[in-house]
């Protein structure tokens, strides 16, 4: 079930979609739309923030907020809460675990596993089909984090669940390109292909070709595990 800043967040995304907040308009206050919304003034400043990492609106201190569809967002600002992580330290940090966790979900998984992949896959293209791009983030996240939790080991799981936000926040930067939003689902694809096959080299390798294009499709440069050697099977 969708969280309450996810509604949120859907619920501004219509509204822009739908003209009611043109491009170049600004939101109204905080206070007007948290007792719209019907939620807290916090839970609304990070679904604005949602709203911002995919680039559809844009903070100006003192100012307010401005819808700006089809803004890339800079991929050198740092997620909220986390000064030391930028995007580009993230991807590293999720590059030296992913391939990891996605080879082990390839060697465990079992039925109940490839439901909840090809569930979650289904989600995302139908969130795409919409677009909905808050609830396509959210399953992007939701695929992710599945494959840490089937890799079946405890500490790459309490990793994935720690660092939920800031994964979050990098799954969403790459929406913010219009002409590319299909891509992250094309290429959970190929990774579900391997783990379903029960190949964890194909499926660390499909992990490792998924974050080299994310890193791309937002600027940045490929992570530093492009020289590593291949994992074996």
């Amino acid at each position: 079930m969708p969280s309450i800043v996810n509604i949120a967040a859907q619920a501004l995304q219509r509204r822009i979609i739908d003209g009611e907040f043109p491009v170049g308009s600004a939101l109204p206050s905080q206070r007007e739309l948290a007792e719209q919304l019907l939620i807290s003034r916090a839970s609304l400043r990070e679904a604005i923030s949602t709203l911002e990492t995919l680039g559809l609106v844009r903070s100006q201190p003192g100012k307010g907020v401005f819808v700006t569809a089809g803004r890339q967002p800079d991929p050198a600002d740092p997620p909220r809460g986390t000064a030391t992580m930028t995007p580009h330290a993230l991807m590293e940090f999720r590059a030296a675990l992913e391939p990891a966790w996605s080879g082990l979900a390839a060697h465990r998984i079992d039925q109940a596993g490839r439901k909840r992949l090809e569930s979650i896959q289904r989600g995302m293209e139908d969130a795409l089909k919409a677009c909905d791009l808050v609830m396509a983030s959210d399953w992007d996240l939701q695929f992710h984090l599945c494959l840490a939790e089937l890799s079946g080991n405890p500490g790459l799981i309490d990793t994935a669940r720690l660092f939920r936000e800031q994964i979050g926040h990098s799954l969403r930067l790459p929406f913010s390109n219009p002409a590319r939003i299909w891509e992250p689902a094309d290429e959970h694809r190929q990774i579900i292909e391997a783990v379903l096959a029960a190949d964890p080299a194909g499926a660390s390798r499909a992990m490792r070709g998924h974050l080299t294009a994310s890193a791309g499709r937002i600027g940045l440069p490929s992570p530093f595990f492009d020289s590593l050697p291949e994992p074996r099977s």
